[in-house]
């Protein structure tokens, strides 16, 4: 029986006191039942530490007995390695409900730490503000900083982007998409009449066009625009924010509304104003 020492900082455990020479048959020929529950107990605790943190389910009361003893050390060095970057408890309980293959894959800490490198040194992000943006989207930490991480942040810094270290979803979801999805939004842009810089432009004030699907979000509103609000493109480039609005819910029922009092307004006080606003300005 091969002797393990699983512990984590955040239990009390009982020392062992066991050579490192100590042969294992050795062991098991003269068993010392004291040292044996010090053994278990140890993994236990580990087993009900990674139990509170959602990675190992609760309702599994034999959980213990599905789990090796390297099985366990593996997962334990991902959550000790976390908190080492400034995981809070709180925040790997979520990262373990949101990709649990953090903690169940061959993925390994030297595998993440160039991720969280590149979002404090590339990004300049502070601790708090990297642990934010995995939290917001765990696939990052399996993305390749070289061919994925590295060009995507200097093509949104390129367009103008900034203040990307904000930890919101949004930040978080642009840094883990390539390049050549982003460079797809663009293009589609320009197939609509607009310059490079303009399409540009329109993607650094709208950044998230980027996740818009062209099939079902884009192009119904631009026709919409186009063809039954008689209105001209080029009135995006001026207020892209038309674009981020529901065309069933917001765009189709104020138009509509305006349209029976033969009213045109600009497209920002079409949409910006809230519902009380703007039905009460026309009745």
């Amino acid at each position: 029986m091969v002797v393990h020492s699983l512990c984590i900082p955040r239990f009390p455990t009982v020392s062992c006191s066991i050579s490192p020479n100590l042969n294992p048959k050795h062991f098991q020929s003269t068993p010392n039942p004291q040292l044996q529950l010090k053994f278990h107990t140890t993994y236990r605790e580990n087993i009900r530490y990674l139990k509170t943190l959602g990675i190992i389910s609760n309702k599994n009361s034999n959980a213990n007995k599905f789990f090796s003893a390297e099985t366990l050390d593996r997962i334990l060095s991902i959550v000790n390695f976390l908190s080492s970057k400034g995981f809070t408890d709180f925040q790997i309980q979520r990262l373990s409900f949101l990709c649990p293959k953090i903690f169940f894959s061959d993925i390994d800490t030297t595998d993440i730490e160039p991720v969280l490198d590149f979002l404090t040194k590339d990004l300049s992000a502070t601790q708090d503000e990297a642990c934010g943006l995995v939290v917001k989207c765990p696939d990052i930490l399996f993305s390749d900083v070289r061919f994925c991480l590295r060009p995507t942040l200097l093509f949104l810094r390129e367009i103008g982007l900034d203040k990307l270290n904000s930890p919101t979803s949004l930040n978080a979801h642009l840094l883990n998409t390539r390049v050549g999805k982003l460079t797809a939004k663009i293009r589609f842009l320009e197939s609509l009449g607009f310059s490079c810089e303009e399409s540009s432009r329109i993607c650094a004030r709208l950044p998230a066009i980027f996740g818009y699907s062209v099939d079902n979000n884009l192009m119904p509103k631009i026709e919409y625009l186009v063809r039954e609000m008689d209105r001209s493109i080029d009135e995006l480039e001026a207020f892209p924010q038309y674009l981020a609005f529901s065309l069933e819910k917001r765009i189709v029922p104020r138009h509509l509304h305006l349209k029976e009092r033969n009213v045109i307004i600009p497209l920002h006080k079409m949409l910006l104003w809230s519902d009380q606003k703007f039905y009460a300005k026309w009745k």
